[in-house]
């Protein structure tokens, strides 16, 4: 394992700005804002309508994903020379489906410190109202736009019984949400629409009757999508009883172990070598 020794004298804090009321920012993220030497803006005509509402000013730097690997180098640079940075997105917490781990990933290598604050994300108040259930539960950010890749996006989330957390854009709702329902089938969800602005709205039903008002909808989207509760939970077999099970219906030892290794999420080796241990 690598390690690295922190250089106490700079830091980089990742700053979560709020999603929509601006009572959401915190004390300790305007204390950051106010401290640091230079702030790292997704959108810097965006981050000056922040700063500006809260009489910060500071040195800004436009920090988006077509040019952190262009300016990775140069953000190290000002941390050599002592200067502590804060690096804030459009609206949320830093690198959460918004840009930053190309710049968080070389700062960490570079041996300097990144300081995470706590604060504004939509996912978490979205899954709290949605009314599904909401642990265990996978947060994937935005589906592929393209929709053969999506489509193969769903397919891998189709058989988990977890709640499945997903971001859409309003121009691809519609397109999003029947790509679902043919994958998933017509599964409760909940769809959460300007999350903490003055037209927050949850809609909760199924996924075919979302569908039928999806063009009616505008804002930012938080989709809560209830888990496939139509797997079968075989925690309770052994693998020697899984396989068993599978080669008593008449079918062949390898297809056998390769139903097992997907149904238990391991690989087929690992399922072969159990049962000949077991055998």
């Amino acid at each position: 394992m690598r390690q690295v020794s922190y250089d106490d004298s700079a830091s980089l804090y990742l700053i979560p700005t709020p999603i929509g009321n601006l009572d959401d920012i915190t004390y300790r993220a305007l204390k950051v804002l106010e401290t640091v030497d230079v702030i790292l803006c997704e959108d810097t005509r965006e981050s000056m309508k922040l700063l500006k509402h809260f009489n910060i000013n500071k040195k800004v730097m436009a920090c988006h994903e077509y040019n952190e690997e262009k300016i990775k180098d140069n953000i190290v640079s000002l941390l050599r020379e002592g200067k502590n940075l804060g690096l804030i997105t459009d609206q949320g917490t830093p690198i959460i489906s918004d840009p930053g781990y190309v710049i968080v990933k070389e700062v960490i290598n570079s041996g300097f410190n990144v300081i995470s604050l706590p604060g504004a994300t939509a996912f978490v108040p979205a899954l709290t109202i949605s009314g599904i259930e909401p642990s265990p539960f996978i947060f994937y950010g935005f589906l592929n736009a393209k929709k053969s890749k999506q489509i193969e996006e769903l397919k891998s989330l189709k058989d988990y019984k977890y709640t499945i957390i997903i971001y859409e854009a309003p121009h691809r709702l519609k397109s999003t949400l029947e790509n679902m329902l043919d994958i998933f089938g017509d599964r409760q969800m909940a769809l959460c629409r300007e999350l903490s602005k003055i037209h927050e709205e949850v809609i909760r039903d199924n996924i075919s009757n979302i569908i039928e008002i999806a063009d009616s909808l505008k804002g930012e989207f938080v989709l809560i999508i209830e888990g496939n509760k139509e797997v079968v939970d075989y925690s309770n077999l052994s693998i020697d009883e899984h396989v068993k099970m599978y080669l008593d219906d008449g079918i062949s030892e390898m297809e056998a172990i390769k139903k097992v290794a997907k149904e238990r999420g391991v690989a087929k080796s690992i399922i072969y070598k159990e049962y000949h241990i077991g055998k």
